[in-house]
């Protein structure tokens, strides 16, 4: 009995039962309501009527009720009379509940201070050269496409905080990266995003189709956006987009069927590349009628695209010789056939022959390509970065008090495995991966263990990594 009479008298402030239902209720008030019928959220819909069982209907739904109710010839009070006993109505409380947070947006701050604070300006973009030192410290190598990038970003939110009073409106600077596969395209649009701090939202061009088709729909990518925004929509429409695999949906050649997920989804994606209000779907990727819609707008987003484009450079070869093919100055077929980077002399002339329709290429004025990646560039992307993943691996042995080191012909043999593999900085991850497996299973074993030194002979398996013991050294001894 004492116990109960604690549990009654026990203050709100110390009852933790009360904290969790004020901390459940701090939660929800960052959140718009949304409507139980039309799922639109309050800042649609406008002012909600709360029913008991903590359900919200918009003014809108509530008067088609009523309509409904007024005009129809059922009798509702003799339907609850007739239902059978032990039968009780829905309980629409726990439908209401279903709407996870993540599918409602959140509500914009009225408190002027914290706006002041959270407010994106252009204080917080670099300028150019400041950027690509930045960029400097992640991405090695590729100086033209930083160089073209960070002038690029720095003049789409110079357009962003603009104003128009004076009549001159400038155009979106949207770019298409151009760069064969592990050069770093992905990479490069994460490490800008993170620098800058906005929301990044990157997508795959092969999963596009027409509305009404299989597969996502164009407006998807706005809607992963906003999702990476944790559903602020002021904060999407300051967010970068990379469509990545762009020339995946080149159109298709001598074919007699619809083209569903090439041209069309070029067409489609004109006005979003251009500007326009989008209404997207909250936390899903498919509009439904149980998912709150958002509308967005895309004329603030900067849409980068990016694809290897593999036959291009067949393109670029035939548009060069074409030019003097005849006489005796004219250029040999094979000529430039060893050019390492040929794709850096793309035109917009070669884009449209490959399959990317005149309308989508102009809203892509920005056009730049990225070096293939060389052995010189390899060794240094192992090593250099700030989070490279040699230092990646120092840190997780460091954690054992065993120091990693590898030599430079190690590295070597690691960079000339890579470049075998035609991937790219992505075969690193994997080379490094599979001869690490062993020492990392091994170290934690051994106590004396106090410094591994990978060898080149260790990468090309013919010999072992050199183990350094606590305070005795042991020359080339391989981990079995």
């Amino acid at each position: 009995m004492s116990e109960d009479k604690d549990k009654i008298n026990l203050p709100a402030d110390e009852d933790p039962k009360a904290e969790e239902t004020d901390s459940d209720h701090k939660k929800d008030d960052e959140y718009e309501e949304v409507c139980f019928m039309c799922r639109r959220p309050e800042s649609k819909a406008g002012k909600m009527f709360e029913l008991p069982g903590n359900i919200h209907i918009c003014s809108d739904c509530m008067q088609k009720s009523f309509d409904t109710m007024n005009n129809g010839n059922m009798n509702y009070s003799d339907l609850l009379s007739q239902l059978p006993p032990n039968v009780s109505m829905i309980d629409l409380s726990s439908i209401q509940k279903q709407v996870p947070p993540r599918q409602r947006p959140k509500k914009k701050s009225q408190d002027k201070t914290k706006e002041t604070k959270k407010q994106f300006s252009m204080e917080n973009i670099p300028a150019p050269h400041r950027l690509k030192e930045m960029l400097d410290d992640y991405v090695i190598g590729q100086e033209y496409a930083k160089k073209v990038m960070s002038v690029a970003v720095y003049n789409h939110y110079k357009r962003v905080f603009s104003s128009r009073e004076d009549g001159v409106e400038i155009e979106k600077s949207n770019m298409l990266m151009i760069g064969p596969t592990g050069s770093g395209k992905t990479y490069l649009v994460q490490t800008l995003a993170k620098l800058l701090d906005v929301p990044l939202a990157l997508t795959d061009a092969t999963s596009l189709t027409e509305a009404g088709y299989i597969g996502d729909d164009i407006e998807s990518v706005v809607s992963k956006l906003l999702a990476a925004a944790d559903n602020d929509v002021e904060r999407a429409e300051h967010g970068i987009i990379f469509i990545d695999e762009i020339d995946k949906i080149a159109k298709k050649k001598n074919t007699n069927q619809r083209d569903v997920s090439g041209e069309a989804v070029q067409q489609g994606m004109l006005k979003l590349l251009e500007g326009s209000d989008v209404e997207v779907p909250v936390g899903a990727n498919s509009k439904n009628a149980m998912v709150p819609l958002e509308t967005v707008n895309t004329r603030n987003i900067l849409f980068i695209c990016g694809g290897a484009f593999p036959d291009l450079t067949d393109i670029i070869k035939e548009r060069l010789t074409k030019t003097s093919s005849v006489g005796f100055q004219a250029d040999l077929k094979d000529k430039y056939d060893d050019e390492p980077n040929l794709v850096s002399k793309v035109t917009t002339d070669d884009l449209r022959n490959y399959g990317m329709i005149p309308e989508f290429i102009g809203r892509l004025p920005i056009i730049f390509t990225l070096d293939a990646l060389s052995e010189d560039m390899m060794v240094e992307i192992l090593h250099e970065p700030k989070n490279a993943i040699l230092k990646q691996y120092k840190k997780l042995l460091s954690m054992d008090e065993v120091k990693l080191t590898f030599s430079e012909d190690a590295l070597h043999a690691i960079a000339k495995k890579a470049m075998e593999r035609h991937t790219g900085a992505r075969a690193l991850r994997s080379i490094i991966e599979d001869f690490m497996l062993d020492i990392m299973y091994e170290i934690p074993k051994d106590d004396s263990i106090g410094e591994v030194v990978i060898t080149k002979e260790y990468i090309e398996r013919t010999g072992g990594p050199r183990i350094v013991l606590r305070g005795q050294e042991v020359p080339k001894i391989g981990m079995q």
